[in-house]
């Protein structure tokens, strides 16, 4: 492997200027951070992280309230999903149907404020669908009109907003990307937002 690898990637900032990212140690394992408005880091790891080189946490997307969203790769090289809270604590978790082979796995890839993670998994065909995981923990799982169905090709939410719309890429039968907006996120998963609790 490449000592390009090596280092530190900051991936996301929160409106209180706190950081998520993940860092490569000298053994190109990865582990995530948490960089505080004021300067103090905290680094993490999810429960089940492989300690290979290329496997471990991947912290990505940060909220307003601190809580960090992305994925880990366990120790055969199969991705899960994990919300870190703002106090420490981490769930994992799974998209149902998602594969268990290297590469395959559920992958997050970002929070909204009251929890809500969006991201896509993919099953034992490596076929992605996007899904919608709630605060309180169920997941709906959705493929957008016209994506395909053969490895590699389907359905990446990428990104979810203030309203609960989520946007995201399809790939088709012809492996062409396409844009799609999923409105509303799964509603009856969205939990109402708490009082004090940012948009």
């Amino acid at each position: 492997m490449s000592q390009a690898f090596n280092g530190t990637l900051a991936y996301s900032i929160n409106t209180a200027g706190a950081i998520a990212g993940l860092y490569y140690d000298l053994g190109f394992v990865i582990h995530g951070f948490l960089r505080a408005a004021n300067g103090a880091i905290t680094t993490f790891d999810a429960p089940g992280a492989g300690s290979d080189p290329a496997q471990g946490t991947l912290a990505y997307s940060i909220n307003a309230g601190e809580d960090i969203a992305r994925y880990y790769t366990d120790a055969s090289g199969s991705n899960h999903g994990f919300l870190r809270a703002a106090a420490g604590g981490i769930t994992t978790f799974d998209a149902p149907g998602a594969g268990t082979g290297a590469g395959q796995g559920t992958i997050s890839r970002s929070i909204d404020a009251p929890g809500v993670t969006v991201g896509y998994f993919l099953d034992s065909n490596s076929t992605k669908h996007g899904f919608v995981h709630a605060a309180g923990g169920a997941i709906v799982t959705f493929d957008a009109p016209g994506a395909g169905n053969a490895a590699l090709q389907g359905t990446i939410a990428e990104s979810i907003n203030r309203t609960g719309s989520v946007a995201g890429v399809y790939v088709d039968v012809n492996n062409v990307s396409h844009g799609f907006l999923l409105t509303p996120a799964g509603a009856a998963i969205r939990p109402a937002k708490p009082p004090g609790v940012p948009l």
